[in-house]
C-alpha cells in the first residue's frame, strides 16, 4: 500500500523519510517489469525491503520521481537505497546481489573487518557465512581450550565435536545393540552373545567428526570468511587481542562483533573432581573402554550418556541431587527414570558427591567416590570412570566483556541482551548457548545467527522466535517435546483452563520382540479457554525427534485438539496416536495401551 503523506510533508520530505526509515528502500512502480523482477529476487534471497509504488501516488508520485532524479541523477525505477546509500537501478542492484556485495559498505572506517564472530560453533558459523554472503568483510575466531583431562577438538563447536553429533551416533550404537536382540524374534539367526568394540566405535565417530571439521573450514573459505584459530579478548569497544597456540599476540579491529562462544561443562567444587573426573567434553573421544561408570547429574546430558553407555553393555550408576531433567515435564522425566532403572541403570538419589580419589592407574583406572545422601548418610563406591554432568556455564570469563561494557549474569556468566540479541554494548551481540534465558539448542543458534547477520547487514528485520522450540532427549526411550510442560501450563494458563489428553501405546515393532507394552506414552496439553489450543506436546517413544518435528509445525500455526483429530493418521505408526487421543487426565480413566 502507498504510504500516507504526513501533515505538511512534500515529495522531498517523503523521499528523505522513506530512505531513513528503511534499511532497504525501494522506489518502484507496480506495473514495471524491472521492478517486479527486482522485488521477486529480494524475496527469493530473503532480503527484507520496503517498496513505495510511485504510480499509486498520483501527482505526488511524479514529484517523488523528480526529487529522486535531482538527488541521484536517476529518474528510472526501480531506484534502490541500502541504509541511506544510493545503489542504483535493477541491473546494478541484481548484479551486486548475485556477487554478494549488495550490503558491503566501502566506508569501513579503517577497521580490519566489518564483523568479527567470536566462536566457531554452529551459531557462529551460521552468522559468519550469512554476513559474508551479504557482502560484509567477516572473520570467524575459534580456539578450543583443552578440557582439564586435556581433550581438544576442531572447528564446529560443542554440537559437532562433543555434543549432538557424537551423542546421537553413540545412541544409535546402543539402539543397534537392542535391535540385535530383537532380531532373533523376527527370525534372524544371531549366533552367540553380541559384544561391543568401544575403541572401534570411538575411532569411527571421531573420523566422521574430523570430516565435519574439515568441511567447515572449506565452507568458510568458500564463503570468503577469514578463519582465525586464535583466542580472543576484548581490549576496546572495537578491538580484540588475539593469542595463537604459541602464545603470540596481535590485535584486530571491527565495527561489530558477535559473541558465540557457547559453554563448557561445570565441575563440582570437591577434591579430586578435575584431577580424576571427566565430562561430556571427554567421553566421546575416550580411547579405552570406560568400564564401570558413575555419572553425576540428572540433566539431559547425564541421562543420554547413561542410556547409551548402558546400551553398550557397561555397568552404569547415576547420582542425582534432586530431580531428573530439571526444566522438562516432570511426569515425562519420572517415566524416563523408571525405564532406565528397569534397564539396569542404578540411580543413587538424592545424593551429592563430596570427594573423588584415585585408587589405581590404568586405562581405565580405579576411582573411589564419596558422597552424602540428603539425610546425611554416607555413600562410598568404586568405579573405573566418573563423568560429571551437572550443568554448563558460558565460556565468557576470559573474554574481557566487562571492560567494554557488556553485562553478564553473575551466576551463569551468560550475556544479557535485548530481544534483538544486542548486548549492553551497542556493537556487540550474542547468540547461542552464551545468551541468557534462551534455549541451549544448536538449531536455535543457527537460526539466530543467520537472522542476526541479516539485521547487522541491513538485509532484514526479523528476530528469532524463541517460543515453541521443539527438542528431543535421546534417552533409551526417546522423549520429544514442544511448548509447555504440565507444570508450566498449570502456572501460566491456570488450572481451570488446562486439560491433558494422554495415552500409553505399544509400537508394532515392539510386539513380536515382546518389549513392555506400557513404556511409550504421549500427552497433549490444551488450553480449554482458547478452543483447546495445543500448548504442550510430549512424546515418549521411538524416533521422537522425527515425530516431534512435524507436530511442532502445527503448534506454530496455533493448532487445536480438533485440528489434531482432523488429521488422518498413518497406520501403523507411533505418531498416529496423537490423532486419536480421547482420554483426559481429569477423567481418571486408564490410559494404558490396549493394542498396537
Amino acid at each position: 500500500m502507498a504510504p500516507a503523506l504526513k501533515p505538511g510533508e512534500d515529495a522531498k520530505s517523503l523521499v528523505k523519510r522513506w530512505i531513513e526509515e528503511h534499511d532497504v528502500a525501494v522506489f518502484s512502480k507496480s506495473t514495471c517489469p524491472f521492478c517486479i523482477k527486482l522485488k521477486a529476487s529480494f524475496k527469493a534471497s530473503r532480503v527484507d525491503f520496503a517498496s513505495i509504488e510511485l504510480d499509486t501516488l498520483g501527482q505526488t508520485g511524479k514529484e517523488v520521481q523528480d526529487e529522486l532524479e535531482a538527488k541521484t541523477s536517476q529518474r528510472t525505477v526501480p531506484n534502490v537505497f541500502i541504509r541511506g546509500r544510493h545503489i542504483g537501478g535493477s541491473d546494478t542492484t541484481l548484479d551486486l546481489l548475485k556477487e554478494g556485495k549488495l550490503f558491503s559498505n566501502p566506508n569501513t572506517e579503517g577497521y580490519d573487518f566489518d564483523l568479527v564472530v567470536v566462536g566457531g560453533g554452529s551459531g557462529g558459523l551460521s552468522c559468519a557465512k550469512e554476513a559474508s554472503r551479504l557482502g560484509l568483510n567477516v572473520a570467524c575466531l575459534d580456539f578450543v581450550k583443552p578440557s582439564p583431562p586435556g581433550t581438544t577438538w576442531g572447528l564446529g563447536g560443542t554440537c559437532v565435536n562433543v555434543g549432538c553429533i557424537p551423542k546421537k551416533l553413540m545412541h544409535q550404537a546402543s539402539l543397534l545393540g537392542e535391535a540385535i536382540h530383537d532380531a532373533k524374534e523376527f527370525g534372524w539367526n544371531v549366533e552367540g552373545t553380541p559384544t561391543h568394540d568401544w575403541p572401534r566405535l570411538v575411532e569411527n565417530v571421531q573420523t566422521h567428526i574430523k570430516s565435519l571439521n574439515w568441511g567447515y573450514k572449506v565452507a568458510l573459505r568458500e564463503k570468503s570468511v577469514k578463519y582465525l584459530n586464535e583466542l580472543g579478548k576484548f581490549v576496546g569497544p572495537n578491538q580484540l587481542e588475539l593469542t595463537d597456540k604459541k602464545g603470540k599476540q596481535r590485535t584486530v579491529t571491527a565495527r561489530d562483533f558477535v559473541v558465540a562462544v557457547g559453554g563448557r561443562p561445570k565441575y563440582p567444587d570437591i577434591p579430586g573432581a578435575k584431577e580424576f573426573g571427566i565430562t561430556s567434553d571427554d567421553i566421546f573421544s575416550l580411547p579405552h573402554n570406560p568400564g564401570s561408570i558413575l555419572i553425576v547429574g540428572a540433566s539431559y546430558i547425564a541421562l543420554e550418556c547413561a542410556g547409551f553407555l548402558k546400551g553398550l553393555g557397561l555397568d552404569v550408576t547415576v547420582m542425582v541431587r534432586s530431580i531428573l531433567l530439571r526444566g522438562f515435564d516432570q511426569d515425562m522425566a519420572e517415566k524416563i527414570g523408571v525405564v532406565m532403572e528397569n534397564a539396569g541403570i542404578n540411580f543413587i538419589r538424592p545424593c551429592v558427591p563430596t570427594k573423588l580419589e584415585k585408587l589405581e592407574d590404568g586405562a581405565p583406572g580405579k576411582l573411589r567416590m564419596s558422597a552424602k545422601y540428603s539425610d546425611g548418610t554416607d555413600y562410598t563406591n568404586d568405579f573405573n570412570t566418573v563423568i560429571f554432568a551437572i550443568g554448563r556455564e558460558a565460556d565468557t570469563a576470559e573474554l574481557g566483556l566487562s571492560s567494554v561494557g557488556v553485562k553478564t549474569d553473575p551466576s551463569s556468566k551468560k550475556i544479557i541482551a535485548d530481544d534483538s540479541e544486542r548486548s549492553s554494548a551497542s556493537n556487540i551481540y550474542a547468540i547461542g548457548d552464551v545468551l541468557q534465558d534462551k534455549p541451549e539448542l544448536t538449531p536455535v543458534a543457527i537460526q539466530a545467527g543467520k537472522l542476526l547477520a541479516r539485521r547487522i547487514c541491513g538485509a532484514g528485520q526479523v528476530t528469532t522466535d524463541y517460543k515453541l522450540v521443539p527438542t528431543t532427549v535421546f534417552t533409551p526411550v526417546e522423549y520429544g517435546t514442544c511448548g509447555l510442560s504440565e507444570e508450566e501450563a498449570l502456572e501460566r494458563v491456570g488450572k481451570d483452563s488446562v486439560e491433558v489428553y494422554h495415552s500409553n501405546f505399544w509400537p508394532l515393532e515392539w510386539t513380536v520382540s515382546h518389549r513392555p507394552n506400557n513404556v511409550c506414552y504421549v500427552k497433549l496439553i490444551v488450553d480449554t479457554s482458547d478452543d483447546e489450543r495445543i500448548v504442550g506436546f510430549h512424546y515418549l517413544g521411538p524416533n521422537a525427534g522425527e515425530v516431534t518435528q512435524a507436530f511442532a509445525g502445527m503448534m506454530k500455526l496455533r493448532a487445536t485438539k480438533a485440528d489434531m483429530e482432523g488429521l488422518v493418521g498413518i497406520h501403523p505408526t507411533c505418531a498416529e496416536i496423537f490423532t486419536t487421543l480421547s482420554i483426559t487426565k481429569s477423567s481418571g480413566a486408564d490410559a494404558g495401551a490396549t493394542g498396537c
